[in-house]
């Protein structure tokens, strides 16, 4: 290599590719962080194609790995080009290495690999999860530190982020995640995929009060959820009119979302008040597929008015999964000499399950022979 990584992280620029393919969504983008933290995202390519998929009423993970095996060298290409620069001008890359669909994160990381040793740049293997984690910070002023409120397909969880790599675990779902909430009431109503944005656009013209839809965990103390009890009231719901109309199906997709966001901020102000001593800083940010959901924000935004708390979240584009939140984490870790030795970064293996933060003591939540849940 022309130079260590310890003279990058002593560069005013540090510009990073960033590959994303830990679900069906192949993306790749190039960023630029300036010495003094700030972010340009100079490209950013998302290739998306729910009609792969739509047959089978959710994502399948052989067609999601074939899917980036075909587009991802492409969708490379267009980020690079995009940015204006050529692989000269980018000074490392970054790739997630997990948790998602395992065949998907293989393709992305080893494509990583790949680029990296053919052109002697550094590789970062990024935790998806740090991705979103830090995602307010690439297009906003996200100081640390902060509680984190990650809402996505996979992952509902609230987490202390004290830094860069320092992550505290106050709450998780035991069961269903939010996402995977709205995606399966979504194909139970027969409004398709992806089920977010359908449940969104259905509720605008529903009643969120025709349904008292259960506030699940009310009784059980800390800040964990559950979605599993909420989309059993909603599947009774639906199941008991002999014919749904269109005006039904808004009813119950408006209260279901109500009752989701309830659900999310109620354990978010638990969560509020057990934060670490440093939590006087008073800021929540919001990330994951799901907090592009307008109801959930608002009742979020109305939370943090009441409590005294700032609301940080990225733009809706950089909620869902995209290679320049990707790009950013490797650019904030490069920045802080976190970059592993070429050597130790090519042995890495893709990860299924990679917790950011491990749980409270005693409060692990599943496990198995591919390690604990995320």
């Amino acid at each position: 290599m022309t130079s260590s990584y310890k003279d990058l992280a002593s560069h005013k620029d540090l510009v990073v590719l960033g590959i994303e393919t830990s679900c069906d969504d192949t993306a790749a983008s190039v960023v630029r962080r300036d010495g003094d933290g700030g972010c340009r995202i100079l490209s950013d390519e998302v290739w998306t194609d729910y009609d792969d998929h739509a047959a089978f009423g959710g994502v399948v993970p052989e067609i999601a790995a074939r899917s980036h095996v075909e587009r991802l060298d492409v969708t490379i290409e267009k980020a690079i080009r995009a940015s204006g620069l050529s692989l000269d001008g980018i000074d490392a890359v970054a790739a997630t290495a997990g948790p998602g669909l395992v065949g998907g994160v293989m393709v992305g990381l080893t494509t990583a690999k790949a680029i990296c040793l053919a052109h002697s740049k550094p590789l970062l293997a990024i935790n998806h999860l740090e991705g979103h984690a830090l995602s307010a910070r690439m297009t906003g002023a996200a100081g640390f530190p902060y509680l984190l409120l990650l809402i996505s397909g996979g992952h509902t969880q609230l987490i202390w982020v004290a830094g860069l790599g320092d992550y505290r675990r106050l709450g998780t779902t035991i069961d269903d995640a939010a996402g995977e909430a709205f995606d399966k009431t979504a194909k139970l109503l027969g409004l398709g995929q992806p089920g977010g944005p359908r449940i969104e656009a259905a509720a605008v013209n529903g009643r969120a009060d025709r349904y008292d839809f259960p506030k699940p965990l009310q009784r059980r103390a800390g800040c964990d959820f559950s979605f599993s009890g909420l989309k059993t009231a909603v599947r009774e719901a639906a199941q008991s009119m002999t014919v749904q109309s269109k005006a039904d199906i808004a009813d119950i997709a408006a209260s279901f979302q109500f009752a989701a966001a309830r659900h999310l901020a109620q354990r978010t102000e638990q969560a509020m008040e057990i934060a670490p001593a440093e939590g006087k800083a008073r800021r929540l940010v919001v990330a994951g597929g799901v907090a592009a959901n307008g109801a959930i924000r608002s009742m979020l935004s109305s939370l943090c008015e009441r409590k005294g708390w700032t609301l940080i979240a990225p733009p809706a584009k950089y909620c869902t999964d995209n290679g320049a939140m990707i790009a950013w984490a490797g650019a904030e870790r490069l920045a802080a000499n976190l970059a592993p030795p070429m050597s130790e970064a090519l042995a890495l293996a893709p990860r299924a399950r990679w917790p950011l933060a491990p749980p409270p003591e005693g409060a692990e939540i599943g496990g198995g022979r591919k390690g604990p849940k995320a």
